[in-house]
C-alpha cells in the first residue's frame, strides 16, 4: 500500500502528511519531563507529579493518553515471528484489513537454526517494521511494545503452544531470546527502536486448564530451568518488559506472585513494564478464586508490581484506591516503571530526540521494509536454517531434477501456508506445491493431490519418479477456538491428547505404491514417527508460517540449501514415553536434562548432506578458578564433497557435584560454515559461574570444586570428542 496522488494533489497531500506528524510526534521540550538533559528519574518524577490518580489509573491501560500534556504512549502487538498486524486473529484493534509484514518460520523453527547472528536480524528487521507502521502517516497502526519473544519452554511436546517455544533447553533459550532482543531493541545505548514483552512468565506450559492450574517445582528448578530464558532476557538481552503468566506456581497465581517484585524486579533489574495476560484480573476471582473481587484482585496486582493491565480494571483499582486497598505511593512505585518503557522508547522526548524518529516517515521513494529484496532473502535464510533433516538413507536427498521427469506431491494443504493464531499477514507467500513447482521448472511434470482419497494418492504415487508426502498438523486445527477435532493436534487453549501422528497411515500408501517416498513433516510439534522412521527412505521436519515455506523447502529437497537445522526439543517414541502434563519436577524424567527413555530422535538432533568429522575439543588451560571461565576449542573437518553450515554443540557432565545434576547440559554452540574438506576451530566460552547451582538454604549460586567433563558433537546422543577440567575453588555468587 502506497500513497498516490495526482500532481495537482500533491501539496495538500503534503499538508496532510505534516499534520499527522505534527500530531503523532512528541511535543517540544514544553515540561522538564520532555527535557532530554535531566536525569530519567528527574523527568519521570516531574510527569508523575502532573498527573491527577484518575489519570496515573489510566495510564496502566494500553495505549494510553493523557492529552491536556500532550502524550500518547504505544499499545503491544503481537510480534513472535514478525509483526502480526493481520493473520487469523486479524490483529488490529481497530479492525481495519490486515496489513502486511514480513513473516518467518514458527518460533519453533526459528529455534532450530541455532543462529544467534540470524535470530538478531530477525528482531532488527520486526523492530523496524513495528516502527514503520506506528509512524507513518498511511499506515498509522500497531505500537512499538512488541509481545516476543516467547521464552517459555517446551518441557512437554503435548503442550498446545509448543511452537511459540523455542526448545526445552533453558540455555539455549535464554541465548536465543537475548539475540532476538538486542536486534528488536537496537544498539542505541538510550533509546529502543522497539520494547521487547518477554512471555509468559513462567512456567505457562500447559493449555487444558492453564486459567487456574498450579505449575509445582522447587525453588532450585526455578532457579536452573523454568526462570533462566527470562533472567538472561533481562540481565544479558536488555528487555524490560514482561507478561505474566494465567496459572500458578505452588499455589500463587503468578499475577500476583511475589517473585516477580523479589526476584524478577529486585534481582533481574526489570525497571519497565509488567503486564497481565488478556482477562488475567478476572481470572484470580473466576478461576484461582484468590479474591473476592477485581477491587481486591487489582490492589494485589499492583502492589506485586503489575503495572500494566490487559483486562478491564479501571473502576476496580480506582475503587481499591477510594477505599484504601492501595495508596497513591503504591501507584507512584509502579508507574515509574512503567514510565521507564515508554521514556527509552522515545514517547517522553521532544521531537527530534528520538534517533528512530524519523522510520516511516522518510515520505515519497521510500520502499516499505516488508517489499525490500532483504527482507524476502531474509525469511528464505530463516526458512533454508530452520528444515531439520531428520532421516537420508541411501543419499535419497537431495534430488537430481534433471534425472526426474514426474514427481508426486501429496498431502493436505500443501498448496496453502498455514497461519497459527500469532501470525501476522504475508506481503506474499510461496506454497509447498509452488516451491517445487518453481525449483524444477516446465521440465518435470508435477502431479498434486490433497491425500483425502487414497485412491488418487496411490495412483500418483505410482505413476511418479518419486513421491513427496506432506503430512503433519494444522496450526490452529482448522477449527473454533478451543476445538481440536484431531487428537494429535492442538494449539493455544488446547493440549494435545497424543502425539502420535494419524496421517502416518496416508505416508504408509504413499510409500506402498512407491518406495522412493520422501516424507515432509510440516509441524509445530515434535510426533512419535516410528514407522516412518524404520521404513521411508528419508524425512525431513519444517515448522508452519514462512511466506518462503515453498521456497525453502525447496531448497533443501533439490540441493541448492544442505540442511543444518536441530531439533530444539526431545522426540518420544510415543506416549508412553511421557509423564503427566502437570508434573513440573523434571527429576522424574523430563527432557534430555533427566529422562532416561531412548528417545526417537535426540535434543540437538539432525542431518546434513556432507558429514562432519570431530577430532578434538581442548581448553585453554587444564583449570579454572571458580571465578574464571576456560576457552573450549572444538576442531571440526567437513569430510565430505560439499560445503554446509554444522552446529556445534558443547555439553558438560559434572563428575563431583554434592546434590543431583542433570546427566548432560547445554553450555555453548555455535553455527559455523564449513567448505568442503576443510577444517575449522570452533571457540567456545566456558565460565565457571555457569556451572553453578543454586543452593536454596544459603540462597546462593554455588560454583563447586570438582572435575567437569566437556563434551562436543553435532547432537547430545552423538558427541564423538570429550575432555575433562579442573575446577579448583568453592564460590558463592548472590543473586
Amino acid at each position: 500500500m502506497r500513497l498516490v496522488v495526482g500532481r495537482c494533489g500533491i501539496w495538500a497531500a503534503a499538508l496532510v502528511l505534516m499534520s499527522w506528524a505534527a500530531a503523532k510526534a512528541p511535543a517540544q521540550s514544553d515540561y522538564p519531563f520532555r527535557n532530554t538533559s535531566l536525569s530519567d528519574d528527574a523527568r519521570i518524577q516531574d510527569l508523575l507529579g502532573r498527573l491527577t490518580l484518575d489519570e496515573k489509573v489510566s495510564l496502566m491501560s494500553d495505549h494510553p493518553k493523557i492529552e491536556r500534556l500532550g502524550i500518547v504512549f504505544s499499545g503491544q502487538v503481537e510480534g513472535l515471528h514478525g509483526e502480526a498486524l493481520g493473520g487469523p486473529a486479524n490483529w488490529d484493534a481497530r479492525g481495519r484489513q490486515p496489513a502486511p509484514t514480513t513473516t518467518f518460520p514458527q518460533e519453533k523453527g526459528l529455534g532450530a537454526t541455532w543462529d544467534t547472528d540470524l535470530l538478531k536480524k530477525i528482531g532488527a528487521l520486526e523492530g523496524y517494521e513495528t516502527r514503520y507502521f506506528y509512524q507513518n502517516p498511511v499506515w498509522d497502526r500497531g505500537g512499538v511494545v512488541v509481545r516476543a519473544p516467547n521464552a517459555d519452554l517446551s518441557r512437554d511436546p503435548r503442550w498446545g503452544r509448543t511452537e511459540e517455544s523455542m526448545g526445552e533447553d533453558p540455555y539455549l533459550v535464554g541465548t536465543l531470546t537475548v539475540a532476538f532482543i538486542r536486534g528488536l531493541q537496537g544498539p542505541d545505548p538510550k533509546h529502543w527502536q522497539a520494547a521487547s514483552l518477554m512471555k509468559h512468565f513462567m512456567a505457562n506450559e500447559n493449555e487444558n486448564g492453564r486459567t487456574h492450574t498450579s505449575s509445582d517445582f522447587d525453588e532450585r528448578l526455578f532457579r536452573e530451568y523454568y526462570s533462566v530464558p527470562f533472567r538472561m532476557g533481562f540481565e544479558e538481552g536488555g528487555s524490560r518488559a514482561v507478561m505474566a503468566s494465567y496459572n500458578a506456581w505452588n499455589g500463587t497465581p503468578m499475577t500476583v506472585n511475589p517473585v516477580l517484585k523479589n526476584v524478577m524486579i529486585k534481582e533481574w533489574g526489570n525497571d519497565g513494564l509488567i503486564c497481565t495476560d488478556g482477562g488475567a484480573l478476572g481470572l484470580l476471582i473466576t478461576a484461582h478464586k484468590a479474591f473476592p473481587d477485581k477491587e481486591h484482585g487489582s490492589a494485589a496486582a499492583v502492589k506485586a508490581g503489575i503495572n500494566h493491565f490487559l483486562d478491564t480494571y479501571k473502576p476496580d483499582l480506582t475503587r481499591a484506591l477510594k477505599d484504601g486497598l492501595l495508596t497513591e505511593a503504591d501507584m507512584d512505585a509502579s508507574l515509574k516503571n512503567l514510565l521507564r518503557l515508554y521514556l527509552r522508547l522515545g514517547e517522553m522526548d521532544p521531537q527530534g530526540a528520538d534517533p528512530y524518529g524519523a522510520i516511516g516517515r522518510q515520505g515519497k521513494g521510500d520502499v516499505p521494509p516488508w517489499e525490500r529484496a532483504s527482507s524476502r532473502e531474509l525469511a528464505r535464510q530463516a526458512t533454508d536454517e530452520s528444515i531439520v533433516l531428520l532421516k537420508n538413507d541411501g543419499n535419497t536427498l537431495p534430488l537430481d531434477k534433471t534425472k526426474l521427469k514426474t514427481i508426486a506431491v501429496i498431502g493436505p494443504w500443501t498448496d496453502t501456508v498455514l497461519q497459527d493464531w500469532y501470525s501476522g499477514t504475508w506481503p506474499h507467500n510461496v506454497t509447498i506445491l509452488d516451491g517445487i513447482r518453481e525449483a524444477v521448472g516446465k521440465n518435470v511434470q508435477v502431479l498434486f493431490a490433497d491425500g483425502s482419497d487414497e485412491n488418487e494418492a496411490e495412483a500418483l504415487a505410482k505413476k511418479a519418479d518419486v513421491a513427496i508426502v506432506v503430512v503433519g498438523n494444522h496450526p490452529v486445527c482448522n477449527a473454533g477456538w478451543d476445538q481440536c477435532p484431531v487428537p494429535s493436534n492442538g494449539k493455544e487453549d488446547v493440549d494435545r491428547k497424543t502425539i502420535v501422528l494419524e496421517q502416518e497411515e496416508l505416508v504408509k500408501k504413499v510409500f506402498a505404491a512407491n518406495p522412493k517416498t520422501i516424507e515432509v513433516l510440516r509441524s509445530s510439534f515434535p510426533y512419535a514417527i516410528v514407522w516412518s522412521q524404520q521404513n521411508v527412505p528419508a524425512i525431513v521436519h519444517l515448522v508452519h508460517n514462512s511466506q518462503e515455506e515453498g521456497h525453502g523447502l525447496a531448497d533443501v529437497l533439490f540441493g541448492d540449501y544442505s540442511p543444518a537445522g536441530r531439533l530444539t526439543q526431545t522426540w518420544p517414541t510415543g506416549d508412553d514415553q511421557l509423564l503427566p502434563i502437570l508434573d513440573y519436577n523434571l527429576l522424574d524424567g523430563e527432557t534430555y536434562l533427566y529422562s532416561k527413555k531412548k528417545p526417537l530422535y535426540a535434543f540437538g538432533y539432525g542431518l546434513s548432506y556432507t558429514t562432519f568429522d570431530y577430532r578434538v575439543v581442548t581448553t585453554s588451560a587444564s583449570h579454572m578458578d571458580a571465578d574464571g571461565g576456560v576457552q573450549v576449542h572444538v576442531k571440526v573437518k567437513n569430510a565430505g564433497k560439499r560445503a554446509s553450515d554444522e552446529v556445534v554443540e558443547m555439553y558438560v557432565q559434572h563428575m563431583g557435584s554434592a546434590v543431583t545434576r542433570p546427566q548432560l547440559e547445554l553450555k555453548g554452540f555455535k553455527r559455523v560454515r564449513i567448505e568442503a574438506g576443510a577444517e575449522k576451530d570452533v571457540t567456545l566460552e566456558l565460565k565457571a559461574r555457569d556451572l553453578a547451582y543454586w543452593n536454596t538454604p544459603d540462597h546462593v549460586w554455588r560454583v563447586e570444586k570438582e572435575k567437569v567433563r566437556i563434551l562436543a558433537g553435532g547432537s547430545s546422543d552423538k558427541l564423538p570428542v570429550q575432555t575433562v577440567v579442573d575446577v579448583t575453588g568453592t564460590k558463592d555468587y548472590k543473586p
